[in-house]
């Protein structure tokens, strides 16, 4: 065999999403792209906001020596005060550059955290449905996902929870805005998952680690707020990336921070340190770093893709189609009229809509609709959701 088992297997088990997203260029080479509605790929359609050119025009113009050159592992000290200083708006506890590790993105920033934290064989319960991308993550560092339900709400089950906790619990990891529902938790929620993680640690001597990733955390709606887990809970991280709110995914820029009063946070955050160059990262862009220092304040403006949630969410509820409307992050977990998802995905890529089947994210039963299209995209697709509908 050309690669290795483990490889061929994951080959074999490719990302839904993915596979939608290949589908539907071909469908458009054959269609014409007008004529395909595709919501598979979370992939932010908004252009950055003004100020990021204006920052790039800047910096690029700088005559300073060793801009692009390496740098501490964690990132730049600059860059870093300038994040601590961002979260120190947000949170009571006070951050310092010390606190925070630079990396490629939120994803580099989870696989830095794994590899710093776990042991061969240890589980991070993660509630479902959930970016599934986390177990190949987890995988690469002999790490392994521990699934559990979630309410018809997709709010937090704290049975479960419980009932998943043994003594091979390393983390529990959420995701706030929540990639595939859109759900938010509340603060009454976190703080009763701290309460309970604070209780299992205690009752076992090992601490129990709650990681929040947290890429849509300035994609809410309605008013609502993203609590801080660090508010609540010492033993936490909070990975993130800038990618969803400066719609900027392929620069691969974000970080990863500490709670300034984790236990052994000193050498937590020289195992951070160390992962990030040990897994290859070595830095996070340079040029990126010094870029967003300057725009942690800004984001693309979130009324619009509010304004696209209204526009599908009305439409598809008009039909009679059942959902929980999303608070915040840019999908709709939509309930399909029939139990099997893949069936219903077929239906409507007839119609030339492309959504990704739920039981890619463990929630059977459900599609996901990325709704960072453009209006037209919602517009003209939501006469095929009609004519699917009534067939069922």
């Amino acid at each position: 065999m050309a690669v290795a088992r483990k490889i061929h297997e994951s080959i074999q088990n490719a990302s839904w999403i993915r596979r939608i997203f290949e589908e539907g260029r071909e469908r458009k080479e054959k269609y014409g792209a007008g004529n395909v509605f595709d919501f598979s790929l979370g992939n932010p359609n908004l252009e950055p906001p003004p100020k990021f050119k204006q920052v790039l025009s800047k910096l690029i113009s700088e005559d300073a020596h060793g801009q692009h050159g390496y740098m501490l592992n964690a990132g730049i000290v600059k860059t870093r005060n300038a994040v601590a200083d961002h979260l120190n708006k947000s949170n009571r506890a006070t951050f310092t550059a010390d606190d925070i590790v630079m990396t490629v993105g939120a994803g580099g920033a989870l696989n830095v955290v794994f590899k710093t934290i776990l042991n061969p064989g240890e589980e991070v319960i993660i509630p479902k449905p959930y970016f599934v991308e986390y177990d190949n993550y987890l995988d690469n560092h002999q790490g392994l996902s521990r699934l559990v339900g979630t309410r018809p709400d997709f709010s937090l089950d704290f049975d479960t929870i419980s009932e998943a906790i043994t003594e091979k619990t390393k983390a529990v990891m959420i995701n706030s805005p929540n990639n595939p529902t859109g759900n938010v938790y509340h603060e009454a929620e976190l703080n009763e998952l701290a309460n309970l993680l604070s209780h299992y640690s205690e009752k076992s001597g090992q601490t129990i680690y709650l990681i929040s990733d947290e890429p849509y955390r300035k994609i809410v709606y309605d008013g609502i707020t993203v609590p801080s887990i660090f508010d609540l809970y010492d033993e936490s991280f909070v990975v993130t990336s800038f990618s969803k709110d400066l719609s900027i995914a392929g620069e691969r820029i974000g970080y990863v921070a500490a709670h300034p009063d984790m236990s052994d946070k000193k050498i937590i955050m020289t195992g951070l340190s160390l992962c990030n160059r040990t897994l290859g990262y070595t830095n996070a862009p340079a040029f990126m770093q010094r870029a967003i220092s300057h725009l942690l304040e800004d984001s693309v403006d979130i009324s619009i893709y509010q304004k696209k949630r209204d526009l599908l969410c009305d439409g598809l509820a008009s039909f009679g189609y059942d959902f929980v409307k999303p608070k915040g992050a840019f999908y709709l977990f939509l309930k399909t009229p029939i139990d099997d998802d893949f069936v219903f995905m077929r239906a409507l890529q007839e119609e030339n809509i492309l959504t990704v089947p739920g039981s890619g994210f463990g929630g059977p039963g459900h599609l996901r609709i990325a709704y960072c299209v453009s209006d037209e995209t919602i517009e003209k697709a939501l006469p095929g959701f009609e004519r699917v509908i009534k067939k069922y």
